[in-house]
């Protein structure tokens, strides 16, 4: 079965009008460091784990809200790169600021080491509310192995954000982050 030239216009035209909404540039952000307290004590070599994240979180889209049982992503806004290796990347600087006798790494880094800490974060939640407020839950995990113990710790952060917009938003997890990564300094405390 062939199909016409008019038939074949027919299909294409509403693919075309679909592309045509979305913009070709869009725009790209990042979740910058914070510094922080810093602190003396400290496990000599902490290993970041992959960070788990929920599943409506993984994606390059900006989640700006998932209030009232709805998604609000933003088509045009995306984070530049993966949101997990980003906030694990971001996590590594800001924990080797705040434990500078502590030698930091990420699991998918090229460095493979024998950790005295190993860390596991999940985000179960990095977006606004309905007041525009930022929340971010975080289950932290640490096992330490010389000498053998466990801590473990849940966060519920909350940040206002300084703008409406989502330059305002990214500021505000970034500024979030800064916070989880304090929080974890501290449970690596011995």
């Amino acid at each position: 079965m062939t199909l016409g030239r008019r038939q074949l216009a027919s299909l294409a035209l509403p693919m075309v009008a679909a592309a045509c909404g979305a913009s070709p540039d869009p725009n790209y952000y990042t979740i910058v460091t914070r510094t922080g307290p810093t602190f003396s004590a400290g496990p000599k070599i902490v290993l970041l784990k992959d960070i788990g994240l929920a599943s409506y979180l993984d994606r390059r889209e900006i989640v700006r809200s998932s209030e009232g049982y709805k998604l609000d992503i933003m088509a045009n806004d995306w984070w530049g790169e993966g949101l997990g290796a980003m906030l694990a990347r971001v996590l590594v600087g800001e924990l080797g600021q705040r434990l500078p006798n502590s030698s930091v790494y990420g699991e998918s880094g090229a460095i493979s080491v024998d950790a005295n800490a190993v860390v596991g974060v999940n985000i179960q939640r990095l977006d606004a509310d309905k007041s525009g407020t930022l929340i971010l839950n975080a289950q932290v995990a640490a096992e330490f192995n010389r000498p053998r113990r466990l801590a473990a710790r849940n966060f519920s952060i909350s940040r206002p954000t300084p703008a409406p917009d989502i330059p305002g938003l990214v500021a505000a997890i970034s500024d979030a982050v800064g916070e989880l990564a304090d929080g974890i300094a501290t449970l690596l405390q011995p």
